[in-house]
């Protein structure tokens, strides 16, 4: 979509990439939780008496965080897809691949390897990003921490290690597991 011919396509989409890139992802969230969060109906609880949102504090977590991610991925992605070279494109143009046969087949796979790298740092930034959500009540690691220290203060320490270490090993398998995946995809002779 930023190659477009659409100049109102490429406004959208750049709109969208530069306000959730320079914005704070706390900000976000916290925008989405409270300021769009008064204007999602509501629905009645089972017992009658309660009213519950339709969209729960861990949906506006999932939604704001996917958003913010997805604008450094958008970027990730058309990087990825302006690395393969010009004389690729141009050889399964004189094989007869029509637009869409070039991108599917050869554009997007080239492309997607490329960006492998790039992604995985993403995926990680987003694991650490989500410790956020505990500013909107979402039960995550660090919000069941905190409990357990308001519960147990004597118990703080030991819980702050315990998290500092899960987020290690949480990462560490994340990243050992899609450096396989880079290494399984890497071409001979291509360079990336």
């Amino acid at each position: 979509m930023q190659g477009s011919k659409s100049p109102l396509i490429r406004l959208t989409v750049q709109s969208y990439i530069q306000f959730f890139r320079n914005t704070p992802p706390m900000v976000q969230l916290l925008f989405f939780y409270f300021a769009l969060g008064q204007f999602t109906p509501v629905v009645t609880g089972a017992d009658g008496w309660t009213v519950e949102p339709i969209i729960s504090n861990v949906g506006w977590a999932i939604i704001s965080l996917s958003l913010f991610a997805g604008a450094f991925n958008v970027e990730i992605f058309r990087s990825g897809i302006e690395a393969v070279p010009e004389s690729t494109i141009e050889a399964a143009d004189s094989l007869g691949f029509t637009r869409l046969q070039q991108y599917l087949y050869i554009v997007l796979p080239l492309a997607f390897r490329v960006c492998l790298p790039a992604l995985n740092n993403n995926l990680v930034n987003l694991v650490k990003t989500t410790t956020q959500a505990f500013a909107i009540a979402v039960p995550e690691l660090l919000y069941h921490s905190v409990s357990i220290w308001n519960d147990y203060p004597s118990a703080q320490y030991p819980t702050m290690v315990l998290v500092f270490v899960s987020y290690i090993l949480l990462v560490a398998i994340l990243v050992f597991g899609m450096t396989r995946w880079e290494k399984n995809l890497k071409i001979p002779g291509y360079g990336s």
